[in-house]
């Protein structure tokens, strides 16, 4: 994996950051994208002493101009792309008619939009080299809908039906697409929204194991595809 060139989206924190972490661990050059750039500085800051290339570009991923522009900025500054994680999204929780038609909408313009903005922008130069890498990010919550739950659910279950119609349509290229439904990781989002506390290291999935199941998914020979993985907490 030394010298592949990775971007992951909402990679300045959390499940992102962990993931750019442990890429750059294996050698890969990595860009992030997110829209705090104080926090981007920081992590790329953290991803060069590894001793790898690192860059950064601010953009909203559901804004479809920002990511033509933010995509072919950073994939200038890595001179290719081999792997893309699409990672970012937002949540909010709330009953179906309480919750506010432009949060809802929201929701489903930055977790399912956004991934298409951001593999719509990726895919050509994948193409080109017949090789790549797509890692989408779902969630439990896009295998089976909850009370309070729908916008996010609807993103996600929207994730797996995009990702599984682009696995069966780009094998041919050699790309590998992947989705990931992991449970609840102790990630800052699901602290922000008190699914989940700081304190639960020893219970709870953690940042840093997502990343491991990426990278193993990676490191499968190219003639083998890791189609979806769920991830759960043994015994939270």
């Amino acid at each position: 994996m030394k010298n592949k060139k990775a971007i992951i989206t909402g990679g300045g924190r959390g499940l992102g950051k962990a993931t750019a972490i442990a890429f750059a661990k294996e050698g890969i050059d990595v860009a992030i994208t997110g829209r705090n750039e104080e926090v981007m500085k920081e992590t790329v800051d953290e991803l060069k002493t590894l001793g790898v290339k690192a860059t950064y570009a601010v953009f909203d991923v559901g804004n479809y101009e920002e990511v033509q522009k933010g995509i072919n900025t950073l994939i200038s500054a890595l001179g290719s792309v081999d792997i893309l994680v699409n990672n970012a999204g937002i949540a909010a929780f709330g009953s179906f008619n309480d919750m506010e038609v432009s949060q809802w909408s929201q929701i489903i313009q930055t977790n399912l939009m956004g991934m298409y903005y951001v593999t719509k922008e990726v895919l050509p130069y994948m193409i080109n080299q017949n090789e790549g890498d797509i890692i989408n990010v779902s969630s439990t919550a896009g295998l089976n809908g909850n009370a309070s739950t729908s916008a996010y659910s609807a993103s996600k279950f929207a994730v797996i039906g995009m990702s599984e119609s682009l696995m069966k349509e780009v094998r041919k290229n050699n790309i590998r697409v992947c989705t990931l439904t992991p449970s609840t990781i102790a990630s800052d989002m699901s602290i922000d929204l008190g699914i989940a506390d700081r304190d639960s290291a020893d219970r709870v999935l953690q940042p840093e194991d997502f990343a491991e199941l990426i990278v193993a998914g990676l490191k499968l020979p190219r003639r083998a595809m890791l189609k979806n993985a769920a991830l759960w907490s043994t015994n939270p």
